[in-house]
Order: structure tokens, then C-alpha cells, then sequence
């Protein structure tokens, strides 16, 4: 049985397995997170000492196949692509309801297990999408390891003051350790995408709340980056609209002058609890 590789789908399959051995010892080597790791140890693993791992687009399962061969894993992935379906399942037959075909983007939580790392080679056009979805289930996903377009994986590990760094560059941060691991050429891939990829490892962080409102928090990071060439007193208007009205004709905010990607996490925080206390 052959998987043909589908455009709208955004398909490109990895096919050498030599960078899926890295891509899977950048997870294996970090899961369970150690004992020193705050935000995952509790629940890190199932009874017996499994380790719950979900697969996003296995597509032909390279990484699949190396994932299952690993005794200590809960193996779990999720298939848009019924034909991959078809293929994994006559390939792996006792994957059974394990595979669940369906778009990662829209199951319900409780389909995978509590705790749970997160591997694959992610689509490239929704894998912004898929990492807002780690935010939203950030405190079951306690680790990713996953390939994406060179550029986007970058982005996430930018530091502040770096072109790249952007909303979710600060919002992964704020949850997260982000490094990027390594590269990987367009020939390793079926067929080759016309852009280098990037492989990135996310590790929770210690960080259990934020000291200010979260969802004024991530309407302040992303209305400033909507105008990121403009100073934060400039883009950050909508916000103050109020405070205007209420007579003032100042912002007692420091800071202002600055723009967005001049601003760690910490600096967001802060600007979010000045904004709050408005």
C-alpha cells in the first residue's frame, strides 16, 4: 500500500531515518522530565511506568516506527490523512483506537491521556495553529519535540530583541523553554518542501500562573505585535481608550517608548498589570 503525499494537506513525508532517530532521542532523552522539574512530575507517567507520548501526522510512520519499538512509551497519534490511516493500521495492527484519525486542532481534550509529550514532523501550514494549542493544553503538555519550517521554529526560540520574535515567540516563552536542536535540508523529505525545516524541543517551565489578568495579558502581546514597527504608546491605543475618556491625557506607564519585540515575558507581565491597574 502506497501513501501519496497530498498538497492541501501540507505533506512533505521524512524519509531519512537517520533524522528521525534525532528527532526521537530529543524526546526520549527528556521523558519523564527529571524529578528537578518543576510543572511535571505527578502524573508524568501511566501505571506501570509508561510514558504517554501523542504522535501529530505520523503520515508513513518513520517516526512511528521508532517510537513503538520503545517499551517504555504509551503511544498515541493522530491522522488527518485517512489514507495514512489505512496505511499505519495494516502496517501496525495493534495500534487499534490508539490511531485516532481526526484534526488534532479540534479533539476534545479528553482524548489523550493527562499528561502527555508531544512529537511529530508538523504540518507546516497549521503549525502555528497546533502551538496555540499547546498553550491551551499547557499544563498536560509538559514537553514537545517537532519539525517545522526553518523560519517558524526560529521564531519560537527568538529571544527578545530578534527580528523573528513575535506573539509566539513570547507566548511559548512565557510556558516554555524553547531551544532549537538542528536543522534539516529539503532532501530529506518526500516530496522536498521548498524551505529548510527546523527541529525545536519545548520544556514546561516552573511558571504555574502569571501575576496578571491572562486574557489582558495575550491582548496586550498580540495588539502590539499587530503594529510591531510602531512604539508601544502608538499601538497599544485600543487598550487605553478609557482611561482617555476618563480625562486623563496621559498613560502613566513607563516603558512606552519601547517596541514589542524589546520585551521579554517579565516585561509583558509588568506592562499587563500597569494596563490592568488602570
Amino acid at each position: 500500500m502506497h501513501v501519496r503525499p497530498k498538497k492541501a494537506l501540507g505533506q512533505h513525508f521524512l524519509h531519512d531515518s537517520a533524522i528521525a532517530a534525532r528527532i526521537v532521542e530529543a524526546l526520549l532523552s527528556h521523558w519523564p522530565l527529571p524529578a528537578t522539574e518543576t510543572g511535571v512530575t505527578d502524573g508524568a507517567t501511566e501505571p506501570g511506568g509508561l510514558r504517554s507520548v501523542v504522535e501529530v501526522g505520523p503520515g508513513t510512520g518513520v517516526l512511528t516506527t521508532l517510537l513503538l519499538q520503545e517499551p517504555g512509551l504509551d503511544y498515541y497519534a493522530v491522522e488527518l490523512d485517512t489514507e495514512s490511516v489505512a496505511y499505519l493500521h495494516t502496517l501496525y495492527p495493534g495500534l487499534g483506537n490508539r490511531l485516532v484519525s481526526g484534526d488534532f486542532l479540534k479533539l476534545p481534550a479528553g482524548t489523550f491521556p493527562e499528561q502527555f509529550a508531544l512529537i511529530g514532523n508538523f504540518p507546516y501550514n497549521i503549525s502555528s495553529q497546533i502551538f496555540f494549542k499547546v498553550l491551551e493544553l499547557k499544563d498536560r503538555v509538559p514537553l514537545v519535540v517537532g519539525m517545522l519550517q526553518k523560519e517558524v521554529a526560529e521564531r519560537f526560540c527568538s529571544p527578545p530583541g530578534s527580528r523573528a520574535y513575535g506573539i509566539l515567540s513570547v507566548l511559548l516563552q512565557t510556558w516554555y523553554r524553547a531551544e532549537y536542536l538542528f536543522s534539516v535540508a529539503p532532501g530529506a523529505f518526500t516530496p522536498p518542501p521548498k524551505v529548510q525545516s527546523g527541529v525545536i524541543r519545548l520544556v514546561r517551565n516552573d511558571r504555574t500562573a502569571l501575576d496578571c489578568p491572562e486574557d489582558l495579558y495575550l491582548k496586550v502581546i498580540k495588539t502590539a505585535f499587530n503594529q510591531r514597527r510602531k512604539m508601544l504608546s502608538n499601538s497599544l491605543k485600543p487598550l487605553f481608550t478609557d482611561h482617555f475618556q476618563g480625562g486623563s491625557g496621559t498613560i502613566p506607564i513607563d516603558g512606552l517608548h519601547r517596541r514589542p519585540e524589546q520585551l521579554s515575558v517579565e516585561d509583558f507581565i509588568v506592562l499587563t498589570q500597569q494596563i490592568a491597574a488602570l
